[in-house]
């Protein structure tokens, strides 16, 4: 498995994002971002991207591509493989682990996804035993919370959500409903929508920038 890609602070590491790419993208797609997002000189926070293995994906024919898990059809609802998505998240899981051990506390790890990666780090959030520094859920979806959600004893997080109003890929009523699904188990969520397809922009930077800093104390 390729090794994560890290981006260590210039200050002794305090917190930690943990950060998801997309379908068919890379570990790098998000490195970019963490310059944009105009953190403040010592700002203690790691950045952790894994990179998801190359496997078939059944709605693309079969052909081999970076994937978190397969999907395997899009209709009435995307059907996906089960124990990739577990496998994924125990992916993530093992990293908060490793944080932890390198003294990172549990409130200072956020989670980060972008659409696949995103339906991964929400899996993993509706599993959680721990009270997490919160999760950024972005232009994705829930296909696993129906049957995750409403454990008794599970800790509320924190839960940024960005999506685009004119999404083709990850439809915002998708989004909307993953949202939704989180807020009803008492999760306290936002919801922000941007003129934008399957991306993200500007203003959503700066409100995950805005986002980042309240939870972390920025």
């Amino acid at each position: 498995m390729t090794s994560p890609h890290i981006i260590e602070p210039t200050s002794p590491a305090d917190a930690c994002v943990i950060w998801l790419h997309g379908l068919g993208a890379d570990r790098f797609d998000f490195v970019p971002v963490v310059q944009m997002l105009g953190l403040p000189a010592g700002h203690g926070i790691r950045f952790i991207f894994p990179q998801a293995p190359t496997r078939p994906v059944t709605i693309n024919g079969g052909f081999p591509m970076p994937s978190w898990y397969d999907i395997l059809g899009m209709a009435p609802a995307r059907a996906i493989n089960h124990e990739q998505m577990q496998q994924s998240a125990d992916s993530v899981e093992a990293l908060i682990q490793q944080q932890l051990a390198e003294g990172i506390a549990a409130e200072r790890i956020i989670l980060a996804g972008f659409s696949q990666g995103g339906a991964v780090v929400l899996h993993n959030a509706a599993q959680q035993r721990r009270a997490l520094g919160g999760v950024m859920a972005l232009s994705t979806y829930g296909p696993t919370l129906d049957s995750l959600l409403g454990t008794p004893g599970a800790p509320a997080l924190d839960i940024f959500f960005g999506h685009g109003r004119h999404d083709d890929i990850v439809l915002p009523a998708m989004g909307r409903d993953a949202c939704e699904r989180m807020q009803a188990a008492g999760h306290r969520v936002e919801w922000h929508d941007y003129p934008m397809t399957h991306e993200v922009c500007p203003q959503e930077i700066a409100d995950i920038r805005h986002w980042l800093g309240s939870r972390l104390g920025l």
